[in-house]
């Protein structure tokens, strides 16, 4: 009942559509009672009285109830529908709305496949409750009541033998509810690991073929289409036998009235227009009983489907803005790390005791090993996760204090693996400043060097790129990406691995322009090229997420420690490729080497 009262409360701001979709439904019911009295007068008043010159009437008397009850159905079935849509477009939206809020630890761990079905078939199957379940379940109670206290007053004695069956019928409705609601659950979740199969089959499609995996793929997802099948075949058996057994119990209240009325119809104790009448009130007495089975169905799947909104729902961003947050408003592009340690799980701490000032205008180029903590130390930065303990500062303000739209609009990022979304490459490279002009955009190309082969495509700049950018080269969606990073036009700015997709020569015309683009900025950059280490204005070596070297290109050298390391190993190869053979042996006097 909670999820159903959570639920309701979306339905709150269209209370009014419900009440007039009720209205209709409960002017139907009166039609539904009033018709077979009707056809009861008929056989009593018309035929057997032999008055069949009010045939023509009574014929006219049905077909206008017929008539106008078809309108009010249509009026019911649209405001109903109506309000259901407006109903889960609000929650779509919400779940929706909630989903751009979460940190970046939980897509960490959530599944792309899991997260779509809960705002496509757990919200649709949620939609079918709203659209037609709350009013329907009104209107069996109504119509079950209404209907009953008729009967009683036409005949009690025949209503009591009716209603010997009722009892079982809702024995097994109780005993349905009980065993359908895991098993809908249980199917829910299977839907989801089906579409998260799908979806990570698509994505990585071009492994899957490259490996010759197909075979191996197609037999995972039938075996868990066959899990869904088997799952769906389970509760299909369920209800057909649920509305096997429903079926019996009502058919055998209709025989008990033809037994018991009929003997009183051949006594003359009842007349036959009245039992006919009755039995056709028994039939829309017992309907709403057996549509308990298909309405609890339906209730429970719309519980087992909101539990699963609701855990997103519930879920708490672990970065938000805090209480009084403010603008942080223009920067001067300070950024200090004050004894910053930091830890994804809370407790193995892959950042330690981190201090660390940088000026306005700074480059600092961060390097070290693999699982350093390079990617993680910027991260911190716009805040896509917090520090387990110690403080990131701004301009001297803590990022905690101010709110994250306005910290994350003053920083230019471009990620180690670039995302370009299914849109044309001007709104992809506008994407952080959709207002920016025709001018600024290919201003910022050209200082990606991006400009002239967007040129060389047909429709330019309007041309449509593929989904995460199928179409081009890697170098040429990295391109795109810092094109989109320079456009912000942001104080700070952080590049990781931004130039590894690309060709030496293309990463050399990257540098000319980072160099007049990153005058005046911060930037943090984790680099596999020499040339951007060297242009640095300093150094930090990672290594077991502490910052272990410090200072320029030479300096470090001079030291032989990690930084000559990984420069001998990574670096002096990409210098040897320019030099002669006089400079080369300056190399390795200068790196140590033999």
């Amino acid at each position: 009942m909670s999820v159903l009262r959570r639920l309701l409360k979306f339905v709150a701001p269209y209370w009014k559509r419900y009440a007039l979709a009720l209205v209709f439904l409960l002017a139907i019911s009166g039609l539904n009672l009033l018709q077979p009295m009707v056809i009861g007068w008929v056989v009593d008043g018309v035929l057997a009285a032999e008055k069949y010159d009010l045939l023509l009437y009574a014929g006219l008397a049905i077909f206008g109830m017929a008539a106008v009850k078809g309108i009010i159905q249509y009026l019911q079935r649209f405001n109903m529908a109506y309000a259901g849509q407006k109903v889960v477009f609000d929650i779509r939206n919400t779940l929706y709305r909630h989903l751009q809020q979460l940190s970046y630890s939980f897509y960490d761990q959530a599944q792309t496949g899991q997260l779509m079905s809960r705002v496509t078939s757990d919200v649709n199957a949620v939609q079918r409750f709203l659209s037609n379940g709350i009013v329907q379940i009104v209107s069996t109670v109504v119509s079950f009541s209404a209907t009953l206290i008729l009967m009683l007053s036409l005949n009690w004695k025949l209503t009591l033998i009716s209603m010997v069956t009722v009892p079982l019928l809702l024995w097994r409705v109780k005993i349905y509810s009980t065993k359908v609601r895991p098993m809908f659950a249980q199917i829910q979740e299977q839907v989801a690991v089906v579409n998260t199969r799908i979806q990570e089959n698509i994505a990585g499609q071009r492994v899957v073929k490259a490996f010759a995996r197909k075979e191996y793929e197609l037999e995972k997802f039938e075996r868990d289409n066959m899990e869904l099948l088997q799952r769906s075949i389970r509760a299909e058996r369920l209800s057909a036998i649920n509305w096997s057994l429903m079926r019996l119990l009502t058919e055998t209240s209709l025989a008990l009235i033809l037994w018991y009325g009929g003997r009183q119809v051949i006594s003359f104790e009842l007349s036959l227009g009245t039992l006919i009448s009755f039995n056709m009130l028994l039939g829309q007495l017992l309907g709403p009983i057996r549509s308990l089975g298909w309405i609890v169905s339906m209730v429970q799947r719309t519980i087992a489907s909101g539990e699963r909104i609701f855990e997103i729902l519930d879920t708490e961003a672990d970065v938000r803005d805090k209480p009084g947050a403010k603008p942080i408003g223009k920067i001067e592009g300070r950024v200090t790390f004050d004894n910053v340690s930091f830890a994804y799980d809370g407790v193995n701490m892959v950042l330690k005791n981190i201090n660390l000032d940088v000026a306005p205008g700074e480059t600092v180029a961060i390097l070290g090993g693999t699982g350093s903590g390079k990617s993680t130390l910027i991260m911190l930065i716009p805040r896509f996760y917090d520090p387990t303990e110690g403080r990131i500062l701004i301009d001297g303000i803590d990022i905690r204090d101010v709110t994250l739209e306005s910290l994350r609009r003053q920083i230019g990022i471009v990620t180690q693996e670039t995302f370009l979304f299914s849109a044309s490459i001007r709104d992809n490279i506008a994407y952080g400043k959709p207002e920016a002009t025709d001018e600024e955009i290919i201003e910022a190309a050209k200082a990606a060097h991006i400009h002239d082969f967007i040129m060389s495509l047909p429709d330019g700049y309007d041309t449509i790129i593929g989904e995460r950018g199928v179409g081009l080269s890697g170098g040429q969606k990295q391109r795109v990406a810092i094109a989109r990073a320079l456009l912000m036009d942001a104080r700070i700015l952080l590049l990781d691995e931004s130039t590894s997709s690309v060709d030496v020569e293309t990463e050399m015309q990257i540098q000319q322009a980072f160099s007049r683009l990153l005058k005046d900025r911060t930037a943090f950059i984790i680099a596999q090229r020499l040339s951007t280490v060297r242009d640095a204005d300093r150094i930090v070596v990672l290594d077991n997420g502490t910052i272990v070297e410090e200072g320029t290109h030479e300096e470090l050298l001079e030291l032989g420690g990690i930084y000559t390391a990984i420069y001998n190993l990574q670096f002096r190869p990409q210098e040897i490729n320019f030099l002669g053979d006089d400079e080369i042996e300056s190399v390795f006097n200068q790196g140590g080497g033999n």
